[in-house]
């Protein structure tokens, strides 16, 4: 039985479509809002890109007061605050770059009750000054944002964040929510402990992104894999590159700049001027690649970031994740791509090794890099590999990753591990991975010739196998713990070879299994991101919209994601809506947004209409394609739209579109002509709901005729009916033409005019609709010419 929802939640919706123009919730997020709405505490595990910001936000809205928000860069708060205003919410910033005039107008609204959310850095809030100010002010609640900086376990520790005790200390009544995309079980109890959350309830969301393809290569050549990932798979799309150091970052920035791609450095050692300079050029301009230290990325809200790279490996499994979740925000698809080479893995090692930590510190930062080297390492499905981490099992392969795309060959390698091993334990196990191939091989080099290492009897036994397999076996081995470097990158086997240099145990090794990422995409067809979120037939309104959104946003002076994102600009294409109460079913379209942008994005599609285009009514998600979003969860905006338009019609008292028409298209072989040209459109024409056993619509018929009428009468014949061409917006496939006859009723009226006493046609020769005449947002209306 199904229990209908409480004043609560029902209030939480409203504010939902109204404000964000979603019809409803994603996974946890209605139960978190519930809770904290209703004055409780919480703690959310929740994936980037999964809609944490919405737990603080929504309830902020539904409780008196102001939500203050803990987030630890001040450079974005600007942005968040920019999104916020865009949908009509009056939301501000305490930061150390404004003016004291402009800090005294903010803290003179926030005292006011003027502002619905206020954003604050750790520092800035544990200031006398602030604190005192929040005792004075109406508190609807503290979100405390990448919660996991304060733990020393996190991977992000920032001490000041631990100073956040003396919120439940000073405010013990107000709601405190703490929310982040990664925490093992250590960190997680140091969230509960300083936010004194050890009572309030936790929700862990699925830790899946399926709209992420996960790739790792062989690091061969970095920068040459990286521009032709690049150029076949994201021309022109906006990307985060990561590497470890801050030369590197400056290096593969001015060479991808020499190779013509539109690339900007980031990392600490620049000026303030020139970190910002490069952020509001990330959030402003289109297709903008980012080359980064880890430094950039916190908080980052840009949603079509369509892809995130590693040079370098980075030293977590926990960093690896919450780096690659900056890609794909908008629910699109998306690539995380790695190359990693055994260079990397001694680096990292090393830099643990000699960090300042605690020795307890450094054990678990070590066992964090042995799960990221297996996950690199993996021979099966990435994506459960790394849920696996996290604690969540997928019961199947995902299908798209690179092991599942491009299975890696797997044997028996225990004799050739014990050849290398051999090697590094007789040369002295201080010799580097290129000196001990070259001894593998017999290899007579200066090197192995000055230290005698041609007499050994390890010289030149491995000369069954190239150099790459041998530097695949080496960097297997070091990742599975056989082999550790030293201070010079010299390899010496460790305990744990023992047992493996006596026989007592076997090795399954990946046989070179890390191939070029560049070959998968091709094996990936339909499954891979690509550049191009929407169907062709959609494309030119599509890009119209964009160049539409990007003019906007300079007027404003806003990042282009703030007036739309991509996901919902894709919905409006596919959609063409012809009225505001249309567009607003689109997911992403609230009620601000529609008042602010509703007449010029409609002017957009009427301007790029192409030839006989209309509305299209929302498609209604087939049993198994809903079966498929509760198994593996939305992922943005753009996951379960037809769903959020479908709830949002049910709100505003019209019926669900009615997805079949079975009316009656004609007899023997123009019935059959008539089905084959709907088919056809029906392909062409995204979200057109399927027919029905009696046949296509009268206008498939209608079309069937006009498209024979053309063939035999030439191109004038054809514009001149392409004048006289309408389609009936609720079968998609519908058209007729200028003297072509109606071969039957058609039952369904269009979503505009429901519900009706009649359908458009039954009853009326002239075609109007239900109640007899043309209601203004009528889809079924014709526009020059009269109906048949």
């Amino acid at each position: 039985m199904t229990v209908a929802p409480g004043p609560l939640t029902r209030r939480a919706l409203d504010v939902l479509q109204s404000v964000w123009g979603y019809g409803e919730f994603r996974g946890v997020q209605g139960e978190i809002v519930e809770q904290v709405a209703g004055g409780g505490d919480a703690l959310v595990l929740m994936p980037t890109g999964g809609g944490k910001s919405l737990c603080y936000q929504l309830p902020s809205l539904l409780r008196d007061g102001v939500g203050v928000v803990v987030s630890p860069l001040i450079a974005l708060m600007k942005d968040q605050v920019d999104t916020l205003r865009q949908l009509g919410v009056r939301a501000a910033f305490l930061n150390s770059t404004l003016s004291p005039e402009g800090a005294r107008e903010v803290e003179a609204a926030l005292l006011a009750g003027e502002l619905d959310l206020l954003y604050v850095a750790p520092e800035r809030l544990l200031l006398p000054r602030t604190l005192d100010l929040l005792g004075r002010a109406p508190v609807a609640l503290f979100a405390v944002d990448e919660a996991h900086c304060v733990s020393q376990w996190g991977h992000d520790f920032r001490p000041e964040y631990q100073g956040l005790s003396v919120l439940p200390e000073r405010y013990p009544h107000i709601p405190r929510l703490a929310l982040t995309a990664t925490a093992d079980d250590r960190t997680r109890a140091d969230i509960l402990r300083v936010l004194a959350l050890e009572a309030a309830p936790q929700f862990v969301s699925s830790f899946d992104r399926p709209n992420i393809q996960y790739r790792v290569a062989n690091k061969e050549g970095p920068k040459t894999q990286l521009l032709d990932f690049i150029r076949a798979e994201h021309a022109g799309d906006a990307g985060i590159i990561y590497c470890l150091s801050r030369k590197s970052v400056e290096e593969t920035a001015k060479w991808l700049q020499a190779q013509g791609v539109d690339a900007v450095a980031y990392h600490a050692g620049l000026s303030p001027r020139e970190r910002n300079s490069a952020q509001e050029r990330f959030l402003n301009e289109e297709g903008l690649i980012v080359v980064a230290t880890v430094a950039f990325g916190m908080g980052i809200d840009k949603p079509n970031v369509r892809f995130v790279a590693h040079l370098d490996l980075p030293k977590s499994m926990e960093g690896y994740y919450q780096e690659t979740g900056r890609a794909g925000r908008d629910g699109l698809p998306s690539t995380a791509w790695m190359v990693y080479g055994l260079a990397d893995v001694v680096n990292v090692r090393r830099m643990l090794s000699q960090s300042d930590a605690p020795e307890e510190v450094k054990r678990v930062e070590a066992g964090k890099l042995d799960a990221l080297l297996t996950y690199c390492e993996a021979a099966t499905c990435r994506r459960q590999v790394l849920l696996a981490y996290f604690g969540e099992t997928l019961p199947r392969p995902c299908g798209n990753c690179d092991v599942c795309l491009n299975p890696p060959q797997v044997r028996d390698m225990t004799r050739e591990a014990q050849m290398a091993l051999s090697a590094a334990i007789r040369t002295g196990n201080r010799y580097g991975a290129a000196h001990l191939t070259d001894v593998l091989l017999g290899n007579a080099t200066e090197k192995v010739l000055a230290q005698g290492h041609q007499t050994l009897p390890t010289f030149g036994v491995g000369q069954a196998h190239g150099e790459k397999v041998w530097r695949g076996v080496l960097r297997q081995l070091v990742s599975l713990g056989y082999l550790t470097a030293g201070e010079h990158h010299g390899l010496s086997a460790t305990g744990k070879a023992r047992a493996l240099l006596r026989g007592e145990q076997a090795l399954l090794l990946r046989e070179d299994a890390l191939q070029p990422a560049t070959r998968v995409r091709e094996r990936a067809g339909r499954g891979g991101s690509g550049s191009a979120p929407v169907a062709p037939a959609d494309a030119p309104l599509f890009g119209a919209l964009r160049a539409w959104r990007l003019e906007r946003a300079r007027t404003l002076a806003v990042p282009p994601y703030v007036i739309f994102s991509d996901a919902t600009l894709k919905g409006i294409a596919e959609l063409r809506p012809g009225s505001h109460a249309a567009l607003g079913t689109v997911s992403g379209v609230g009620t601000r947004k529609l008042a602010d942008y509703g007449d010029e994005v409609l002017q957009v599609v009427r301007d790029h209409a192409s030839d006989g285009a209309a509305a299209r009514p929302p498609a209604r998600a087939t049993p198994a394609e809903q079966g498929a979003r509760e198994e593996h969860g939305d992922s943005g905006p753009a996951a379960g739209q037809s769903a959020r338009r479908l709830a949002a019609a049910g709100r505003r008292g019209r019926a669900a579109p009615q997805p079949r028409c079975r009316a009656a298209g004609g007899r023997g072989p123009a019935r059959a002509a008539a089905r084959a040209v709907a088919r056809e459109r029906a392909q062409r024409l995204r979200g057109v709901p399927e027919f029905g056993a009696g046949g296509p619509g009268p206008g498939a018929a209608a079309h069937a005729g006009g498209a024979a009428r053309r063939a035999g009468s030439g191109r004038e014949a054809h514009r001149g009916l392409r004048r006289a061409h309408r389609e009936c917006g609720e079968h998609g496939a519908g058209r007729l033409g200028a003297g072509l006859s109606l071969p039957g009723p058609c039952p369904a009226p269009c979503p505009t005019c429901r519900p009706a006493p009649r359908s458009p046609f039954a009853g009326s020769s002239s075609g109007r609709c239900g109640s007899g005449r043309w209601p203004p947002a009528c889809r079924c209306r014709p526009t020059k010419a009269r109906w048949p």
